[in-house]
């Protein structure tokens, strides 16, 4: 991966954001939000729906802009959308351009960015080598299973070479093999490349087979993180794993409080 601005944490300070702000539908998705994610950590957050998750995703790959707070890499702050930081999207049939072949939706990015053709594709076709697709290089989006979709997804981020990778539920909509090949595939190339990766899951069995920190966010509206816990277990995990199963525990316990008050209310 390419080495830009050192930087040693991703930060963001006391963060609010309201949406739709003085009209009747009014939401205050975040309120006075702080997280610390170390670079080169692999960060979960993890909560019910509705919670922000995904507005902090959003947040962070400079898509939305903070009401108050601040949102740093280092000491740089983020102020709009960068290759620097990428999103992996959970629905990969829309994520896809249907009409381009996989090699040709992984070189896009580097298209735009007025690299020559030979380049492009020779990095791409290394990207797609990298997660298991290069002898599916030039089959279209609807020739590929949903889990390899997925894996051309993931190139087409990583081909940017990222200091950050955003991942918005990337596996949910995969069968329960897909989805655990693809975990410890995703664990592979962290290990190997050591981005910094931001992961939202509803999944607390996910979070902790993946995960160094997992943040609990609490429901919304006005919500933040309620509490963290670092998974101090080597890879690859299983949920039986001492370690693993007793914060699997807590860390339930602490979701269902929170899907319970929404459920309630």
């Amino acid at each position: 991966m390419s080495q830009a601005a050192s930087w040693d944490a991703l930060t963001l300070e006391n963060v609010s954001l309201t949406f739709n702000a003085g009209k009747p539908n009014e939401y205050r998705a975040l309120a006075g939000t702080s997280i610390t994610i170390r670079r080169g950590e692999f960060y979960c957050l993890l909560g019910p729906s509705g919670c922000g998750k995904s507005t902090i995703l959003n947040l962070v790959a400079g898509f939305l802009r903070p009401d108050s707070g601040s949102i740093r890499m280092g000491n740089r702050e983020i102020e709009g959308a960068n290759t620097d930081r990428v999103v992996v999207f959970q629905d990969v049939t829309n994520a896809l351009l249907p009409w381009l072949r996989t090699y040709e939706n992984v070189e896009f990015g580097l298209s735009l960015q007025g690299l020559p053709r030979t380049e492009t594709t020779r990095r791409a076709m290394a990207y797609l080598e990298l997660v298991g697709l290069k002898d599916h290089a030039r089959k279209f989006p609807y020739e590929l299973s949903g889990g390899m979709k997925q894996r051309c997804q993931l190139a087409r981020a990583l081909v940017l070479e990222p200091q950050v990778l955003l991942m918005d539920e990337p596996f949910a909509a995969l069968d329960a093999i897909t989805k655990r090949i693809m975990q410890k595939e995703l664990i592979r190339i962290w290990q190997q490349y050591r981005m910094t990766v931001i992961y939202i899951t509803h999944d607390v069995g996910e979070a902790l087979l993946l995960g160094q920190k997992i943040a609990i966010m609490r429901r919304g509206p006005a919500s933040a993180v309620k509490e963290e816990f670092i998974i101090d277990q080597p890879y690859p995990r299983m949920i039986t794993d001492e370690s693993v199963a007793a914060a699997y525990v807590k860390a339930e316990a602490s979701l269902q409080a929170e899907v319970g008050v929404s459920l309630n209310a």
